[in-house]
């Protein structure tokens, strides 16, 4: 049954992929989806077996490679950390295999675009199930290659081009990371089963490798190097610009990458190996800092979007902070937890930003939108859903992790944290709270409720979506309501044995009871954070704009919006800093004075000169008088009698030879 997860989405690629042509469309959609869904029953059985019962199961298939101490093997892993990413993975890429079949249902290339969901799943548990390092190296490349084909699906379009090629570069830088990780790991461990590292840690604390005469703490550098591939994959400040161009895909690409795979592999790296980043103090303080900066970077950047899917982009980008730097405070079962009830409500408003879009003549710009919820009910009652959980309105799905981070965020007990880091984490991300409520209400009204800026012949086109696109948006839109309280006990209960060693925290944590009583002021903060971003979108939007005509005369004001509307000029700054001087070395230096000067004239232009020269010379002795010809020849042969007298006496014995040759060539 186990194998079966993993396997079925394998099978519906290859017959998807490889027989679409006979099966046809339907024929694809129909296999596809079922091989998913048949998945997703046997992982919520599996979640009940494992998570519930308490029953790891660890399969070992056979030997992979075999090379000295370096041992590698087939195994699968299906602990409750493996059983909560296989929910998570398996049903939300149901419904989006679900919504697809009518969302491409025009698209005459719809058998391929159902064979790259079915990969992209099939890697995706391939990372989260495997025992090895090396065999969660396959998934995290394969989630890598299924983003590029998938962003990449509408392969006629220079941006879709772009924004595919960016995000398989820029995933590059942390994949490389990671591969130094996983050598450092085979380096200190002489394994790369999680098993043998997990269980051996503590013996390593006190290990440094030397570089240069500095001593660095092995656990910490090893940590380090496996934060980096996070950072690429989930998207953190500085290797975020990725993700937003990544919605040059089709909507569902989008809400399978942001909700259940691609992103959340890198958040998944941090909680599977908490054994190991517990005994780093110093990249734990890390992840607390990078994520806070990437809460508080993306929730700024995401007020300024028109793009409906950028805005929700961004807004993914900003939940990852809150997963990471609640890593970095220890928290590894809150990161999970936020993990799967963000998974529930992302995908809810990136299908619903997909119906939108549908709706209005595959329009994104929300400034072109407006009164739809007229046209759009049932869409807007969901996102509306959806929206009020990302802020982490009370009793939504979103509440019960999102306030529970910011929560621990006061507590005084942070293990091996300063001061600075919980007082960044604690004021970064309660302002990023803040931010969240602004755009996602921004995005309601101006997509919902302000005047509409569309043709009469898109308004007269628009309806709401067909059942097919309509019951995955219901189905997640019920897990968003209540999938948070319904699991709370479950995940983050006090007392609560579903992890089953699983996460490891060092003994000496108890701010998950400090949070618990917490004065009722501070637990109020985020809600009223929220409430007053609400208000806030909510008058720019009521209030006619000439009332802010004000602020055209501070030109600071005008400075930090053009800032962060173009994104911090992070792209900019790469652009200048790295890309332009890295193509004009490869050009000058790589290309004109490598390739096409010291190698051509070494190799392929010099030696075509050189047989030019030759054959010119050859010409000239070729005169076509005999006795040049046989003078020629006897003296070919006499070099070559030379050529083999190796010693003195045999040239001596021979000497006749070479008068006889001689005086028959003069006597020619």
């Amino acid at each position: 049954m186990y194998l079966n997860i993993i396997l079925l989405p394998l099978l519906g690629a290859l017959f998807s992929g490889f027989g679409g042509r006979w099966i046809g469309s339907k024929g694809a959609c129909i296999l596809t989806t079922s091989c998913v869904g048949l998945a997703a029953i046997l992982s919520g059985i599996a979640f009940f077996e494992v998570g519930i019962g308490g029953s790891n199961i660890h399969l070992i298939l056979e030997s992979w490679i075999e090379s000295g101490v370096f041992s590698v093997h087939w195994g699968f892993l299906f602990d409750a950390i493996t059983v909560t990413m296989l929910i998570v993975v398996t049903w939300v890429s149901t419904l989006v295999h679900l919504y697809s079949i009518s969302y491409m249902e025009f698209d005459p290339h719809r058998p391929r675009f159902m064979c790259y969901l079915c990969v992209f799943t099939f890697f995706m548990l391939m990372l989260v199930t495997a025992d090895n390092l090396l065999q969660m190296f396959l998934g995290w490349e394969g989630v890598g290659l299924a983003s590029y084909l998938l962003i990449n699906f509408w392969y006629t379009r220079l941006s879709a081009n772009q924004s595919a090629i960016k995000a398989l570069v820029v995933n590059r830088i942390g994949d490389f990371g990671l591969s130094l990780g996983i050598f450092s790991i085979f380096w200190i461990f002489q394994s790369l089963d999680y098993s043998v590292i997990f269980s051996i840690v503590p013996l390593f604390d006190n290990y440094y490798f030397k570089f240069i005469g500095f001593n660095c703490h092995g656990l910490s550098l090893v940590g380090f190097f496996l934060f980096i591939g996070a950072i690429g994959k989930s998207a953190q400040l500085g290797l975020h610009t990725w993700l937003p161009d990544a919605m040059e895909g089709p909507t569902p690409v989008s809400a399978l990458i942001h909700a259940a795979t691609m992103v959340t592999a890198g958040v998944f790296l941090m909680i599977r190996f908490s054994f190991l980043l517990e005994f780093s103090p110093f990249l734990l303080s890390t992840l607390v800092i990078l994520g806070s900066l990437t809460a508080f970077f993306a929730g700024m950047t995401g007020v300024f979007q028109n793009d409906l899917k950028k805005v929700i982009a961004y807004s993914t980008c900003s939940q990852l902070g809150y997963m990471i730097f609640s890593c970095g405070m220890s928290c590894y079962d809150v990161s999970l937890f936020h993990l799967t009830n963000h998974a529930f409500f992302k995908a809810l408003l990136f299908l619903g930003a997909g119906s939108v879009i549908h709706a209005v003549n595959n329009e994104q710009d929300m400034r072109k939108m407006g009164s739809l919820v007229n046209f759009l009910p049932m869409t807007y009652s969901l996102m509306l859903i959806g929206s009020l959980a990302l802020t982490g309105f009370p009793f939504l799905t979103g509440f019960y992790s999102k306030d529970f981070i910011l929560e621990l965020t006061h507590s005084n007990s942070f293990c091996n944290l300063d001061l600075l880091c919980s007082s960044l984490a604690l004021w970064l991300g309660s302002i990023a709270v803040l931010f969240t409520a602004f755009y996602s209400f921004r995005l309601i009204y101006l997509t919902f409720f302000n005047s509409n800026n569309s043709s009469r012949v898109v308004l007269s086109g628009i309806h709401e979506s067909q059942y097919l696109m309509s019951i995955p948006l219901i189905l997640l839109g019920i897990g968003s309501i209540f999938f948070g309280f319904a699991a709370q006990d479950l995940f983050i209960g006090l007392g609560t044995d579903f992890w089953n060693g699983s996460i490891f925290m060092l003994p000496n944590h108890n701010f998950y009871v400090e949070a618990e009583y917490l004065p009722t002021f501070i637990k109020w903060i985020p809600f009223l954070l929220s409430s007053l971003g609400i208000l806030f979108a909510t008058a720019i939007n009521v209030i006619p704009i000439y009332k802010y005509s004000l602020l055209k005369w501070y030109k600071i004001s005008f400075f930090w919006v053009y800032l962060i509307n173009k994104k911090w000029f992070f792209d900019t700054l790469y652009n200048r800093c790295f890309i332009y001087p890295i193509l004009n070395f490869g050009y000058n230096v790589s290309f004109k004075a490598l390739d096409r000067g010291f190698i051509e004239l070494s190799g392929p232009f010099g030696l075509s000169n050189f047989v030019s020269n030759w054959s010119l010379l050859i010409f000239r002795i070729q005169t076509g008088q005999i006795t040049h010809y046989v003078f020629y020849i006897i003296g070919s042969i006499c070099i070559l009698l030379v050529m083999s007298m190796g010693e003195y006496d045999i040239l001596i014995n021979k000497l006749h030879l070479l008068i006889f040759y001689f005086s028959l060539v003069f006597f020619i």
